[in-house]
């Protein structure tokens, strides 16, 4: 099913999301949820507090190289990384990216994060993995683990790009009503 994407200036962004205690149905539904959504909405990655559950679960699903149009033909479901309850063992060096959010949709702006990261979590059975990457993957799973502790991309901004964009979607956000 295709949930509603919170957006922002939504107060439930700023949440910081619960800890998954169970991997249940419940959990397997909200995962399936997410990427259904996270497709219909031509996203890479999704937080479930990005969804209006305020767990800490994520999922990420990185294009494969195809010259096909249709999105479940670039991001298939078995590519989905869906990541419960993640934790940062390490990270270095700096790197910057542009980066986008179905929760700011139409707004993109280089943000820094870190180059690689290794990242323990859990998969939808309660099991536990790690992630080490020094690539885009790494990039999108900072991005989504951002929105697990309330943060957003735009936070990450120069004080002047702030401002700018401040301005500029309090002005969309009028044209809207």
């Amino acid at each position: 099913m295709i949930r509603d994407i919170v957006v922002y200036p939504d107060k439930r962004l700023k949440e910081i999301s619960q800890p998954v205690e169970r991997f249940d149905e419940e959990l397997h539904t909200l995962l399936d949820d997410m990427y259904e959504t996270m497709i219909a909405k031509n996203g890479v990655g999704l937080a479930a507090i990005q969804v209006a559950v305020p767990v800490r679960a994520l999922i990420i699903n990185v294009p494969v190289d195809t010259d096909s149009e249709d999105p479940r033909v670039q991001q298939p479901k078995e590519n989905t990384l869906e990541v419960i309850n993640p934790v940062i063992l390490d990270a270095e060096g700096k790197t910057r990216y542009q980066e986008g959010c179905l929760s700011v949709p139409g707004y993109f702006e280089e943000v820094e994060r870190y180059k690689a990261v290794r990242i323990e979590y859990q998969d939808r059975y309660g099991e536990k993995h790690i992630l080490e990457d020094d690539d885009f993957l790494a990039i999108a799973v900072q991005h989504e683990m951002d929105h697990l502790e309330g943060r957003l991309f735009i936070e990450k901004l120069s004080l002047l790009k702030r401002k700018k964009f401040e301005k500029e979607w309090k002005k969309r956000l009028r044209g809207k009503k």
